[in-house]
């Protein structure tokens, strides 16, 4: 229905956006770490997808298309809802949620609030061949002890979690603390 819409910022809030395209207002959801790089007033263009209830529409967002085919493939899985499938699209990079998903890592994925060991398993199951076999061979350990590594820092787990997003994925795992380490101190 709705693919795309390119427009102009009016409105945002903790949630969503509000993009005015043609004398429009369109309501749209977005991850909070990509509503956190827009500003207010600006122009965008967003890859969509419209889900449909028995008593709502709502338009969700996304910057790249490869977020959008990721976001469609995890509300696909039973007990994950678009809401849900934001989040879990806000805690990490998408190459380090396939690979969670591809090594059948249940550890990482029950990380994530609202995620339990059952709906971590369901997702694994239900999306492993989808995500890829290059993914297989790769351990997200040193990705979890970072992550560890920074919250024994006295960093809360949404501010570990924000920092890594930014650190490459290629980096072992004492540099990835290092640099992490330097953009919270940035922050």
């Amino acid at each position: 229905m709705i693919g795309s819409i390119k427009g102009k910022i009016i409105h945002k809030t903790e949630k969503y956006l509000i993009v005015e395209t043609g004398g429009i207002g369109y309501k749209i959801n977005i991850s909070p770490d990509t509503l956190s790089r827009l500003k207010k007033d600006s122009d965008i263009s967003f890859w969509t997808h419209l889900h449909v209830r028995e008593d709502a529409l709502d338009l969700y967002g996304f910057l790249e298309y490869g977020e959008l085919e990721f976001f469609e493939m995890l509300i696909n899985v039973s007990g994950i809802g678009p809401k849900g499938a934001l989040t879990i699209l806000g805690i990490a990079s998408i190459e380090t949620l396939k690979k969670a998903i591809g090594t059948g890592d249940i550890s990482y994925l029950t990380k994530i609030s609202g995620i339990g060991k059952k709906t971590a398993e369901k997702i694994i199951i239900e999306l492993r061949d989808k995500v890829g076999k290059e993914n297989k061979d790769i351990s997200l350990q040193g990705e979890l002890d970072a992550l560890e590594a920074l919250k024994s820092l006295g960093y809360s787990q949404i501010e570990a979690r924000e920092a890594l997003k930014e650190v490459s994925p290629d980096l072992d795992t004492n540099s990835k603390i290092r640099e992490a380490l330097k953009i919270l101190g940035s922050k």
